[in-house]
């Protein structure tokens, strides 16, 4: 860990906003599988725009599968989309990993890649959305997972621009103003 992530390892320990500080020194270096259950190398997404977004099969949003399908298809030389299944908002994605991919690509097309189901929040929040919702992880804001289909934007560099809530289409332009 850098000195100063430490530094402030100790200052958030002793505050009663305990932040989880990550031992980490980008977004690239957290690990975490397909839905397969094979690792997926962020590493490999270097000098593109990423998109993460918590889904489920059972969502008012789900819809938003296909305007994330059209978004990869139309900017894919510049944008990964990466979809996040996750059941810990009305258990709205209660499949297993081959209920969730059949599910997309018979229903959605789903072409774009699609993770292990993970806790997006709470005591066993997954590593990466630590880092997505945590600015001392991030260095841009704090935020937290409200519902389904909340979208973060990732930039090139592995900077986060933005996070978007569920009600913020895929296709908005407050999302790809940064893919033109």
């Amino acid at each position: 860990m850098d000195p100063f992530k430490a530094f402030l390892a100790t200052l958030f320990s002793k505050s009663k906003n305990n932040a989880n500080i990550l031992n980490v020194n980008s977004i690239y270096d957290i690990k975490i599988n397909t839905l397969q259950g094979k690792p997926m190398d962020l590493h490999k997404l270097k000098g593109k725009h990423i998109l993460f977004v918590n889904v489920a099969s059972k969502c008012g949003f789900t819809s938003q599968y296909k305007q994330l399908q059209d978004l990869y298809e139309h900017y894919s030389e510049k944008l990964e989309i990466i979809g996040i299944p996750c059941n810990q908002f009305g258990s709205q994605e209660p499949g297993d990993a081959n209920t969730i991919a059949s599910f997309c690509e018979l229903n959605y097309g789903v072409t774009f890649p699609i993770t292990e189901k993970i806790d997006v929040k709470g005591k066993n929040q997954h590593k990466l959305y630590t880092w997505l919702t945590q600015k001392v992880n991030n260095g841009a804001k704090d935020s937290s997972v409200k519902w389904n289909f909340q979208k973060y934007l990732i930039d090139p560099n592995g900077q986060l621009v933005d996070y978007y809530f569920s009600s913020t289409s895929p296709s908005s332009s407050k999302i790809t103003k940064h893919l033109n």
